[in-house]
């Protein structure tokens, strides 16, 4: 606030629009001057100031909004043409300056406020695809005033989306706006460039199409991680208990639990700093880029987790598993590396946990969330109870089955929803595909999402297949021991 002047706190739409007219004024000048490049650079001036401001000229009147934003697309029409016609690009200069002077002038009428009553209507990003398609079939057949009046209508419902599309977006926002009116503007021409018309409305298309997609995760997601997470580091400190106990060194299993504190700890320390890293420093106020990454990142640890645990669905893999850790852990006779055993199960639970919940934060309501985790933690509190305490044995292998199952689907849909959100701030291309979008799995109909999670199942399939000729080749090796110690 220091830094700004304090002008620009109070100052009227009107005013805001008359510093920015100067950008215009120039470039009329530099135009005249036989100066067409530094004519572009004072208009790409203007065009950034008016995403600042252009806020308030549509509150006063949208129809002066409207005007502005058709002026501004007959002059990036002029600029794109090759070479520039200077009499083109000196008339649509003009008629923005006269239409931003009229608004200046209070000579546009105000918009009218619509109450709840009046039925204010919700922006749908799918309707406006509808439109986008209908204008590319009525190009496709020549029907060219057919394609112009789905583009305007395109941009008048444009004012009843174009907040949604800003929260979840800047630069999808900043696209749009820029391709509807450049669209117009080609289609409304003398000589309507049906080609270059189709191109951007395409492209429109293709970075709109992501938003068209419902993009959350449900109480039942938040539910599971929590539960399968807290599963997984719980049988862990089972087992070791219960190793212990059997080998006459019960009175070490405090040590467990000190290593059970420092993980669940350090693994809410953990999650403060990355949240505070991903939301400030790395990715800054682009929800999309968090959700994306971290989903991106969860995905690949929710891959390896799912084949370690199928790995581990086989009883005798998983008893050697435990007794190879634990027995090297007495071995050691340190009290402490018992505790690191449990501080590491926890940790790499926990850790998971928060990056998971992380991810899930921008696309699930807050209600939801607390939610779903409130029912997983009284759920995991119970179950401990029942393990702990009334001695209750879980089988294994289906746990181990039914868990990774559980992974490989929550890693398909991190893997989805975190290119979703790629695609949702800009980063990524999104390639519309043939293929319907099924929220439950996040698949959308784009190939760069799709593709990926084609490759999880050919990887899944593979390592279901590599896991299963391990599993006959240790049974084989159990019998044939078997049969040896049999023979002596």
């Amino acid at each position: 606030m220091i830094a700004l002047p304090f002008r620009s706190f109070a100052a009227s739409a009107e005013d805001d629009l008359q510093d920015a007219n100067k950008s215009i004024i120039e470039a009329i000048q530099s135009l005249q001057a036989g100066k067409i490049e530094e004519a572009k650079k004072q208009y790409e001036t203007f065009s950034s100031t008016w995403i600042s401001i252009e806020s308030g000229v549509k509150e006063q009147s949208q129809d002066a909004y409207r005007e502005i934003e058709d002026g501004m697309g007959q002059i990036q029409f002029s600029f794109a043409q090759q070479p520039v016609k200077k009499e083109n690009l000196q008339k649509s200069l003009n008629e923005l300056k006269q239409t931003n002077e009229k608004f200046i002038a209070g000579k546009f009428p105000h918009t009218v406020v619509k109450t709840e009553g009046e039925g204010t209507k919700q922006g749908n990003v799918a309707d406006l695809i509808v439109l986008l398609n209908q204008s590319l079939s009525k190009l496709d057949h020549n029907d060219v005033n057919g394609a112009k009046a789905d583009i305007e209508q395109f941009r008048t419902s444009w004012l009843d989306i174009e907040s949604v599309v800003l929260t979840q977006s800047s630069k999808i926002y900043t696209n749009a706006e820029r391709d509807m009116v450049t669209s117009y503007a080609m289609l409304s021409s003398n000589h309507p460039d049906i080609k270059g018309a189709k191109k951007t409305i395409e492209r429109m298309r293709d970075y709109l199409a992501p938003l068209a997609s419902k993009t959350s995760y449900n109480m039942l997601d938040a539910t599971t991680i929590l539960l399968r997470e807290g599963l997984e580091g719980l049988l862990v400190v089972v087992a070791l208990l219960g190793f212990l106990k059997k080998a006459g060194h019960a009175d070490k299993s405090r040590w467990i639990w000190i290593g059970v504190g420092l993980g669940l700890g350090v693994s809410i320390i953990l999650g403060v700093i990355v949240n505070m890293l991903f939301s400030a420093g790395a990715f800054g106020s682009n929800n999309f880029l968090i959700a994306g990454w971290t989903g991106v990142f969860a995905a690949m640890m929710l891959l390896y987790m799912s084949y370690w645990l199928h790995s581990k669905s086989s009883t005798a893999e998983w008893q050697r598993y435990i007794q190879t850790q634990s027995t090297k852990a007495i071995d050691k006779g340190s009290l402490w590396s018992l505790a690191i055993l449990s501080f590491l199960a926890v940790f790499r639970e926990g850790t998971e946990t928060v990056l998971f919940f992380i991810g899930m934060a921008s696309s699930i309501k807050l209600p939801t969330l607390l939610t779903g985790i409130a029912i997983g933690l009284v759920l995991l509190i119970v179950l401990s109870y029942l393990i702990l305490k009334v001695g209750l044995k879980i089988p294994m292998r289906p746990f181990f089955l039914v868990s990774s199952i559980l992974m490989f689907y929550l890693c398909f849909k991190f893997a989805g929803m975190g290119i979703h959100g790629l695609q949702l701030a800009g980063l990524l291309p999104a390639t519309q595909a043939p293929i319907p979008t099924i929220d439950f799995f996040a698949i959308y109909s784009t190939w760069e999402s799709v593709i990926p999670q084609f490759i999880l199942l050919v990887v899944a399939v593979f390592a279901m297949i590599w896991n299963k000729k391990k599993d006959k080749k240790a049974k084989l090796q159990q019998t044939n021991q078997g049969e040896s110690k049999h023979a002596l």
